[in-house]
């Protein structure tokens, strides 16, 4: 008599499908776009889009920051990029950046001043350095 065995498959790996896109522009934005292909050296519309796609990235991550797009000529005039639509992302109010270089010291003391008690009255010294 012959056992027979159930052969068991391997599940199939799924492959991530490739997003198609697809545009109408109109015949001016169409010759932008091969004209910028052929200066920049780009044989498909999709390096062209990956290209695209990746400025555009670091433009919104650059605006979203609050920080401005600048271009420099050799001469040293500047030129703001203006374009509305970054703008929809640029943070309602822009905080400084303040970078504070700490002692070991410095940093002990203020360690033993955020985890003491909460004192009731302020200190002498407290008290001269709000009045200088």
């Amino acid at each position: 008599m012959k056992s027979r065995t159930k052969r068991i498959e391997a599940p199939a790996i799924s492959r991530r499908r490739k997003a198609k896109f697809q545009a109408d522009m109109a015949p001016a934005d169409d010759r932008a776009v091969r004209l910028l292909k052929h200066e920049l050296q780009l044989t498909s519309n999709t390096d062209f889009l990956c290209d695209a796609l990746a400025l555009f990235r670091w433009a919104v991550s650059e605006r979203k920051l609050g920080r401005r797009i600048v271009s420099e000529s050799a001469s040293g005039d500047r030129k703001a990029l203006l374009f509305p639509r970054l703008e929809r992302v640029v943070p309602d109010v822009v905080l400084p950046r303040v970078e504070i270089k700490w002692t070991e010291r410095e940093l002990e003391s203020l360690a033993e001043l955020a985890s003491a008690d909460r004192a009731n009255t302020p200190t002498d010294a407290l008290t001269r350095a709000m009045r200088d």
